[in-house]
Formats: structure tokens, C-alpha cells, sequence
């Protein structure tokens, strides 16, 4: 849903109390409409605030997620850099009611003269904007440029006067409104249901809210305003009772959950509406919420994009392995006939003085046969006798070949099936960008996708996923098939501990030991560490299978990621994203 402007208010007044008075650190611009301000306070307490500016996902909040930066930041990005690093936030503003918040900082120019600066975050809809304004209100620059030929109303370029965004025309602001105003709207009113009688008469108002204040009056959400004209205290009362929560700032963080735990919704007060169907959370911050509900979804959504080439890709090789085997393994099944063919062929030697040149089919005694039955073996008329009982030996023996070579066909296209199979769950699997360039450049190692990027220098090398665990061991992950092989087979020493998933394409896992045994504690945590990694990440509980890294050896030919290992224990272990997140060193 949207950021309403209400829940702007209590997302203001959070981040009022966390970061007035930081200064910008640092400036990222990791996707097109979204900014990463890393701040920092007098006491060197450091913090990360996310603008999002994109139509359908426009916010602001503190993150805890970490971004990867284009290799080159835009022009927008280097701009934001030159003015506002160093810039401390002297305060933060809402422009009445709207979604509209203001950072006003205070920065110093290059000749080392104060200067106060303010960066505007409109989060309305598809013109959702990030714009920087100067002392005397000009626009320096923006992330999106709006000719007013294109709205009809406002124009939003570099050098023209800031004007702030239109409000909506003939709505009350709620904050503002009195009982008597309240009363004569409703009396004034026709036929509605109240849910959409308040959305049209009120501005700032979402209908998750709309809903809940009606929810509240009369213990359901679907009544119409014509059947309270005479009694709408109870409207009333509740309509004022939120109004009051917001201007006290008695605001509360709700995460709205279906029943299996899919974020549906968020609130800045408590919802009752739902009653049982949906469960309601009260979480630790805005910040949190918005962070949990925005941030992570949107980058799985983004991910799922980028992946989407490369994934179809390897789909589409997976589905031409599949139909080669189905038809070698219908092949085989026909070269078990060989010894049909062979039979055939020895009756015919048994039988040579009873074929005549150009008998099409002849019927003989079968002595393969237990009960010494018939046989009818089809002829070529243009053939001697002799020459159809070669015919039959040399499709027996072509049809012997074939199967030999079928079947070890079949079992290297089982053993690519399984390969390819593992690097779909990888991309699936992938965190982030870098995750997907160690697949990619794996593919393309292995063939199964073209360069066509001339590689001028070497790229530097990725490491895999770091954790530490709780009493101090590091723990790693591989990112690749590629990564796997390396760090199992060459990185690890051999007396360190490796974990997979059971009978699952998964990451490799090490435990650096350094010769010692890991605690229980660590061996857990490692466990939780190869299901998050494994086709089973949204399962239960999986089964993980340890042992020493020198009893995990490569088989012959075997493709990247794919190892035998021996004299192993298994540990079975619920899933843990949030261990698995606290544990990471890697962030």
C-alpha cells in the first residue's frame, strides 16, 4: 500500500527523535529512484536513511539493509554528493498535511560559508520526486524533471522556483476539522458507505483507516452514511478519538500478517476490522516496519528481474536435457530388442531351405520359445535368404551398441540435469547482484552462456558469504558452484568441518577450525547457515549432513559444486533467517 499521510506523521516524528542534528556521511544512489543518506552523529553513532522516490513504493525510513552501488553513480547521485556531504539536518518538516517531507539542512559551500539547503521528498504517487531547493527556494536539481505541459499545473527544473505540491480541492483536513464541520457534512450527505463518504470528504485519509474508524463505531466496516444521519455520535467520537492520537503523537508501528505470514498491510494504530483473519503485529519501529514491509520485497522483486534473462536462459536447457533423455530412454527401451533380432536371425539360418527368394514373411518353429511355439518373421522379397538373416544379426548388433552408448548417454545427461538443476535453485536463492554475477560468470565458464562483454582487466575476485559465529569461529558459504569446488576442495584446510544439505542442491559450508573441534553451539549455527543456503530454505526443519573437508572428495568428471563425501553425522535443523542475518560479517 502506499505511504499515507498520516502514517507520515508518525514516521516524521520518529525520525525526528533519531536523526536531527546528524550530519551526511555519505551519499548512494543504488537504483533509479532509491537514495541511501549514511549519517553520522556527534557521539559516532552512525545510521542509514532510505528515500525511495519510485511511484508505487515512495517512503522514508532508517534501513539495516545493505545495497549494491552501480559501478558508476549517477549524475543525480554525484550532484547530492557536492552539496550535501558534511550537511547536518537541522530539521525535519511535513508540508501539511501531504506526503511531503522536508530535510532542511545546513551545509557549507566551497567557499566555507553557511548555507542552508533543503532536500524535498514528495512520495506522491507517479510523480513521486527528490528535489533540492537552495536558500531563496530554487531548484537546484531533481530526480524527475516535469515540464508543465505534462501536468498542466506544476513544473519541477532546475532554476525555477519551488512551489510546493497542489493540495486536494474540497477535501477537509481531518487534523483541523471540528465537530461542527464534521456534522454538517453529514447531514449534507446522500446515499454511501461511511468507508467512502470520509476518503471523499477528508483529505490524508487511506481506506484501511476509513474502515477502521467505522469498524470501531459500529462493530463492522460496511455502513452507510444515509442510515447515521440522526445518530452518528459514535462516529463521531471515534472519528475525533484518531485525530487526537495523531496530534499527541500516541502513534504505534502494526504490521498486518495474512495466515501465512505474507505482510498484507501496516498501520499507525492499532486494526481490529480484520478480527481473526489477519494477524496484527505491533513491531519495534516505523523504521522496522517500513524496512521489513518496503525494502526486502522490493529487492526480491528487483532481483527476480535482473535474474529473469539468465533464468530462462538455463530453464530452456534444462527442458532440451530433459527431452534428450526422454527420447535416448525410449531409445533404449527399443535397443532391449536386440535380442529379438538375434533370434530372428539364428531361425532364419535354421530355416534357410525352406525361404524362397521373394517370400515376404515365413512362419517357423520358434525353439526359443519354452512351449516350442510359432514364430512369424517378416521377409524382404528382394533379398536372398541369406541377406534377411543378415539383416537381422546386423540390427542385433547395432541395436547391442546403441545400448551400451545409451546408457552412459543417459547418465551424463542425468548427471547435467542435476548440475543445471543446482544453479536454477542458485539464481532462485541469489541475495543480491553479486550473487547473480558469480552465477553468471560461472555459466559462462561452463558454456552454457556467451560473454559478449570484452573483459579489459581482470575482475576482481568475490568472496564467499562470512558469518562468525556466537563463540568466535568463522563460518563460510559458497555463492557458486564455481565458489563451492574452490573453497571445499582448495581453500578449506582438511581438518575444518563442511556442511550440505541432505540429498539437496545447497552451498558448501565450512567451519574454520584451526584444527580444533567446533562447540555445539557453532555447529548449529553452521547448520542453519547451509539450510538458509539449500533448496530447502522454505521448508521446516532439513537434514544436514557434516563431516571433516578431507572426507569430501570430487568424482571424475563431475560437474562444478558436485562432490561424494563419507564417514559423515547429521544434524537435523529449523529454518533461521534471523540467525543467519545476525551471524553475517559480510553485511
Amino acid at each position: 500500500m502506499p505511504l499515507d499521510a498520516m502514517c507520515i506523521i508518525a514516521v516524521k516524528h520518529e525520525l525526528t527523535e533519531q536523526i536531527q542534528g546528524m550530519k551526511i556521511d555519505k551519499i548512494q544512489q543504488p537504483e533509479r529512484d532509491v537514495f541511501i543518506l549514511s549519517l553520522r552523529g556527534n557521539n559516532k553513532q552512525t545510521q542509514s536513511l532510505l528515500i525511495s522516490v519510485g511511484a508505487d513504493d515512495a517512503r522514508v525510513h532508517l534501513t539495516e539493509h545493505k545495497f549494491e552501488n552501480p559501478k558508476a553513480p549517477p549524475m543525480f547521485c554525484m550532484l547530492l554528493r557536492k552539496h550535501l556531504t558534511g550537511a547536518r539536518i537541522v530539521e525535519i518538516v511535513q508540508h501539511e498535511s501531504e506526503r511531503v517531507l522536508i530535510l532542511r539542512l545546513d551545509t557549507t559551500t566551497v567557499l566555507g560559508e553557511r548555507s542552508e539547503k533543503c532536500l524535498i521528498i514528495e512520495m506522491i504517487g507517479r510523480l513521486s520526486n527528490l528535489i533540492l531547493k537552495d536558500s531563496d527556494d530554487l531548484i537546484i536539481d531533481c530526480t524527475r524533471r516535469i515540464g508543465g505541459e505534462l501536468t498542466g499545473k506544476r513544473s519541477v527544473l532546475p532554476g525555477l522556483l519551488y512551489r510546493n505540491p497542489p493540495v486536494q480541492e474540497g477535501k477537509l483536513d481531518p487534523l483541523t476539522a471540528t465537530h461542527a464541520d464534521f456534522q454538517l457534512l453529514v447531514n449534507k450527505t446522500g446515499e454511501a458507505l461511511i468507508e467512502k463518504w470520509l476518503i471523499s470528504r477528508f483529505k490524508a485519509m487511506s481506506p484501511l483507516i476509513c474502515r477502521e474508524i467505522v469498524w470501531r463505531a459500529y462493530g463492522e466496516s460496511d455502513f452507510r452514511i444515509d442510515a447515521i444521519k440522526d445518530d452518528s455520535a459514535a462516529l463521531t467520537s471515534e472519528f475525533f478519538s484518531l485525530m487526537d492520537t495523531i496530534r499527541t503523537d500516541r502513534f504505534e508501528p502494526w504490521l498486518i500478517l495474512t495466515k501465512d505470514g505474507v505482510p498484507k498491510d501496516f498501520s499507525y494504530v492499532g486494526i481490529g476490522q480484520y478480527e481473526t483473519a489477519f494477524e496484527v503485529i505491533n513491531t519495534e519501529s516505523f523504521s522496522k516496519l517500513l524496512d521489513g514491509f518496503y525494502t526486502r520485497s522490493e529487492q526480491i522483486k528487483r532481483l527476480g528481474q535482473r535474474s529473469a534473462a539468465t533464468l530462462k536462459t538455463i530453464s530452456t536447457v534444462k527442458d532440451r536435457l530433459l527431452r534428450k533423455i526422454s527420447t535416448q530412454r525410449m531409445e533404449l527401451e527399443e535397443s532391449a530388442r536386440g535380442s529379438y533380432y538375434r533370434e530372428c536371425g539364428d531361425i532364419l539360418i535354421a530355416n534357410l531351405h525352406l525361404i524362397k527368394k521373394g517370400q515376404s514373411l515365413i512362419i517357423a518353429e520358434d525353439f526359443y520359445s519354452e512351449k516350442n511355439s510359432k514364430i512369424e518373421i517378416k521377409l524382404d522379397p528382394l533379398k536372398t535368404p541369406q541377406q534377411n538373416a543378415a539383416w537381422y544379426y546386423k540390427k542385433y548388433s547395432k541395436a547391442k551398441n546403441a545400448g551400451i552408448v545409451l546408457a552412459e548417454q543417459i547418465k551424463r545427461g542425468e548427471i547435467e540435469i542435476d548440475y543445471v538443476t543446482s544453479v536454477i535453485d542458485q539464481i532462485k536463492r541469489a541475495d543480491n547482484e553479486s550473487d547473480l554475477n558469480e552465477i553468471r560468470n560461472e555459466l559462462i565458464q561452463t558454456g552454457y552462456i556467451k560473454s559478449y562483454i570484452k573483459q579489459k582487466s581482470k575482475q576482481t575476485e568475490s568472496i564467499p558469504h562470512c558469518f562468525k559465529s556466537s563463540n568466535g569461529m568463522l563460518i563460510f558459504a559458497g555463492r557458486s558452484n564455481i565458489q563451492n569446488d574452490k573453497l571445499t576442495l582448495k581453500t578449506a584446510a582438511r581438518t575444518d568441518v563442511w556442511l550440505h544439505a541432505q540429498k539437496i542442491h545447497g552451498a558448501h559450508v565450512i567451519i574454520s577450525c584451526a584444527g580444533s573441534s567446533p562447540d555445539e553451539a557453532t555447529l548449529k549455527e553452521a547448520a542453519a547457515i547451509a539450510a538458509y543456503y539449500s533448496a530447502a530454505r522454505s521448508d521446516g526443519k532439513v537434514a544436514i549432513d557434516y563431516t571433516l573437508v578431507k572426507n569430501v572428495k570430487k568424482p571424475s568428471g563431475g560437474r562444478p559444486g558436485m562432490v561424494i563425501y563419507n564417514d559423515f553425522k547429521t544434524i537435523l535443523i529449523s529454518q533461521d533467517e534471523d540467525l543467519v542475518n545476525r551471524l553475517r560479517i559480510d553485511k
